[in-house]
């Protein structure tokens, strides 16, 4: 067994953290550990590991001036009991396909980026929320978009000496909504393949006034969709939606094959559940 270290405090944790770059010794940031010891198994447990559990205020979801702020070690439990706005409905909906109950209980929002997975199933929806990543270490605090966080398949731009302490989401005006569909082999317990998530901001007259779509598994990282969400804009917020999307509206997505799928079964079904889901939240606003 490697070393182990559980501090109290954010500067003991990003010392130690800065000591080990200085060293050249690999430290690694853990907090849930549900995806950490299942690629270790039939293995010694050799890694110096960095317990974050026990940092105090890395923990819990706060509105601060005008963006939300979703700490570093919030579990998926925590997600789906804190009262949030229709905004976060998608990543709410995603919290619960997050394993069983026991994974949701101890696996972390910020592992699950970290963990960098294509078919990680908080990314979509924290692209859709236009989430930046906010990382720190000893010198200091940055933040960097999601998109730029995640820099490839279990590769991220987090440097040796820092710790994602955050997540930032931006407010939106309180009859925006977000959604999330996701389709496995089978019901619960899955890995996806494929995975759709949306925000949509109505313009007070019935009509889109931004949209964020973005889609997962269906690519080395999941990605939005531009062209789609600028054709949304302007248009009518009814069960209709999902009729805006065209072929061409998915060229950022290069689904590969494998256990799971084709690259051309998964094609299909990506534009199939963003279709869905568009509707889907088109018609939940014209009922409401």
């Amino acid at each position: 067994m490697g070393r182990y270290l559980r501090p109290d405090t954010l500067a003991e944790a990003t010392a130690a953290l800065a000591d080990a770059a200085a060293a050249r010794r690999a430290l690694l940031p853990l907090a849930g550990g549900t995806d950490f010891y299942p690629a270790r198994v039939g293995r010694a447990l050799d890694d110096d590991v960095l317990d974050l559990t026990a940092v105090r205020g890395l923990r819990g979801v706060e509105m601060r001036g005008d963006r939300w702020r979703i700490g570093a070690t919030t579990t998926w439990r925590d997600i789906l009991d804190t009262d949030l706005p229709p905004l976060f409905d998608g990543l709410r909906a995603a919290a619960r396909e997050v394993g069983g109950a026991q994974i949701q209980n101890a696996a972390t929002i910020a592992g699950n980026l970290c963990n960098a997975s294509p078919a990680a199933d908080g990314v979509p929806c924290l692209l859709a929320l236009d989430a930046e990543v906010e990382l720190t270490g000893a010198d200091g605090a940055r933040a960097l978009p999601l998109s730029a966080f995640i820099a490839g398949n279990r590769r991220t731009a987090r440097r040796d000496e820092e710790i994602v302490t955050a997540i930032l989401v931006p407010g939106a005006p309180a009859s925006a909504r977000g959604g999330f569909l996701k389709l496995g082999a089978r019901r619960y317990l899955v890995i996806s393949i494929a995975m759709v998530a949306a925000t949509l901001e109505d313009d007070g007259a019935g009509r889109v006034a931004r949209a964020r779509v973005a889609v997962g598994a269906c690519s080395e990282i999941a990605r939005r969709l531009p062209a789609l969400e600028a054709a949304l804009v302007g248009r009518a917020m009814d069960a209709a939606l999902g009729d805006v999307v065209a072929p061409g509206h998915l060229a950022p997505l290069a689904p590969i094959d494998d256990v799971r799928g084709s690259a051309a079964y998964r094609a299909d079904v990506a534009a199939t559940l963003v279709r869905r889901l568009l509707s889907m939240l088109g018609g939940a606003h014209g009922s409401a």
